[in-house]
C-alpha cells in the first residue's frame, strides 16, 4: 500500500459568485427571495470544492459553469443543464462536475475557515476519488423537485 501523506481529501468553502459578479448579485437575489417565502433572515452561500491527493496526483473536484476549452483537459466526469430543459442549450446554463488533475480553483484565495482535512485514510481517499466517475446525470428542472440550492449550501461558518 501507498504511504497515507499521498493520500487525504481538503474540503474549501468558497462564497458563491467569488471573483464574479453576475452569480454573487442572482445569488443573493435568489436567497433573499427564499428567505422571505421561508420567513426566515438570509444566508451567507456557499460553494464547495474538494482537493483530492492519491498517487496518481493532485485532483480538484467541483461543480462549475462549463467554461470554454476541452472537457477532457478539466477531467469532465459529467454535465447538465440548471433550471429548466429548454436551458440545456444554453452554455451559461449548463454545469459539469469534475476530477481535475492539477485542477485551479480559481477563487481560493477568497476560501472561508478552511481548508477542512476530511480524511487522510488511503482507502476512504480512493474511494471518494473513484466516487467521482459515478456522479449521475445531473439535471435540475424546475419543473421536477429541485435539489437544496443547486450546487450551493447555506452554512454558518467560524470566524
Amino acid at each position: 500500500m501507498e504511504e497515507a501523506r499521498d493520500f487525504g481529501v481538503d474540503l474549501y468553502w468558497l462564497p458563491l459568485g467569488a471573483g464574479g459578479h453576475s452569480v454573487r448579485l442572482n445569488g443573493r437575489v435568489f436567497e433573499a427571495l427564499a428567505a422571505r417565502i421561508e420567513h426566515r433572515p438570509p444566508c451567507d452561500l456557499y460553494h464547495s470544492a474538494l482537493v483530492v491527493r492519491v498517487p496518481q496526483g493532485r485532483f480538484v473536484v467541483e461543480m462549475t459553469p462549463i467554461p470554454r476549452g476541452s472537457p477532457e483537459e478539466r477531467g469532465v466526469m459529467m454535465e447538465g443543464a440548471v433550471g429548466s430543459r429548454w436551458a440545456r442549450r444554453l452554455r451559461i446554463f449548463r454545469y459539469e462536475v469534475h476530477r481535475w488533475r492539477d485542477g485551479v480553483i480559481p477563487d481560493l484565495a477568497e476560501a472561508v475557515a478552511g481548508p477542512e482535512r476530511l480524511t487522510s485514510d488511503p482507502l476512504l481517499t480512493l474511494r471518494i476519488f473513484d466516487l467521482v466517475a459515478r456522479v449521475p446525470p445531473l439535471t435540475w428542472d424546475a419543473t421536477r423537485r429541485m435539489p437544496a440550492r443547486c450546487g450551493t449550501r447555506t452554512r454558518s461558518l467560524p470566524g
